[in-house]
């Protein structure tokens, strides 16, 4: 076994028996990312949704079928670790808030990314998908739609890409641009980096 791959099992187990985590290890939660040390892209989302968390499977839901297909990959490749990482701003569902879910705790990121992603020598491509992820590894304070729309600005390694979710129909009927610019780069650069 590779260090790599040791060093990301031993923190698997540091995150689910962190004191900070105590509540979900009492509700038999376990922290929902996928992690692998051949990995070529990541992808940085928010956190799980309740029915991932449930499932255990990251992105397992309209979201996660309507970013495969905008990633241009079937759900084999996407579920491929050795291709993708599935890496959120926080391993476990929030839980509900008065206007959808809560937003990932602030600190988890900060805490436990770095090592994961050291553990990930070969990522070619990071995509943050929506705003706490793009605030925190950009540094950005303006406002998605601009940082989004700036996505050439970042390009080749890193990729700004608004939430997947069905509920950006409006968003994605305002902004035009982004089904007919975005897209089609973040397949090539998908392409690119799985080759």
């Amino acid at each position: 076994m590779s260090g790599t791959a040791s060093d990301l099992e031993r923190l698997r187990s540091e995150i689910t028996a962190d004191p900070d985590n105590a509540w979900a290890a009492a509700a038999n939660y376990q922290p929902i990312y996928v992690a692998d040390a051949a990995a070529r892209i990541a992808i940085v989302g928010q956190a799980p949704g309740r029915k991932a968390q449930e499932s255990g499977i990251p992105w397992n839901d309209a979201s996660g079928a309507r970013l495969i297909d905008w990633l241009g990959v079937d759900e084999s490749t996407f579920r491929d670790p050795s291709r993708f990482a599935l890496v959120p701003m926080d391993f476990y569902y929030p839980g509900k808030g008065p206007h959808g879910d809560l937003p990932p705790r602030q600190g988890f990121a900060a805490r436990w990314h770095p090592r994961i992603l050291q553990a990930m020598p070969h990522i070619q491509l990071t995509l943050l998908i929506g705003s706490y992820a793009q605030q925190h590894y950009l540094g950005t304070r303006e406002s998605l739609t601009a940082t989004v729309r700036r996505f050439a600005d970042y390009l080749p390694a890193v990729l700004p890409l608004v939430h997947p979710s069905p509920l950006n129909f409006r968003w994605l009927a305002k902004n035009p641009w982004y089904e007919a610019e975005v897209l089609p780069q973040l397949r090539q650069c998908v392409r690119a980096a799985l080759t």
